[in-house]
């Protein structure tokens, strides 16, 4: 069972092509500005080049764990590494289950399970103790939803 780097290298990029379109004030953008406190003055400020290389970074690095957990495979073969990995028994068993559950719809609903039960409650927790609103929590975790959900059907989908 091998890295698909090229995956996790395209499903790297979706949290920003998704907020590029989720925080864009025509959306979400002025919701989220005003439920955040930030202001267009406060967004200027930012240094944008260092801002989104360290999101693509971060993105791959959560790309690379969506492919461990939309893809069982890599389970099986992290139980097998090694001499394990060499028996008659691991080699039958990835023979027969090689690409099962390999599609974009299960790696989509794998995402979607990871915003709900990981993302929401510490962004959630997060929130409530900076005393932000449930309308900040829910843009929030909405994008992360939606972006997890197409990063998992890429690194899962993809062969």
């Amino acid at each position: 069972m091998e890295f698909n780097f090229l995956a996790i290298a395209v499903a790297a990029i979706v949290p920003i092509l998704i907020g590029f379109f989720w925080y864009n004030p025509k959306t979400f953008g002025n919701a989220w500005m005003r439920e955040s406190g930030v202001t267009e003055d406060t967004l200027k400020k930012g240094n944008m080049p260092i801002i989104f290389a360290i999101t693509l970074l971060l993105s791959f690095v959560l790309a690379f764990f969506l492919q461990n957990l939309t893809t069982h495979q890599m389970g099986a073969f992290s139980l097998a590494q090694g001499e394990l990995g060499e028996t008659e028994s691991y080699k039958a068993f990835m023979e027969d289950y090689k690409n099962e559950f390999r599609t974009f719809k299960h790696g989509a609903l794998h995402g979607v399970l990871a915003g709900v039960f990981l993302f929401f409650p510490v962004m959630a927790i997060n929130a409530l103790f900076e005393r932000k609103s449930w309308k900040y929590i829910l843009i929030n975790t909405g994008y992360w939803i939606v972006s997890l959900a197409i990063m998992g059907a890429i690194v899962c989908g993809w062969r």
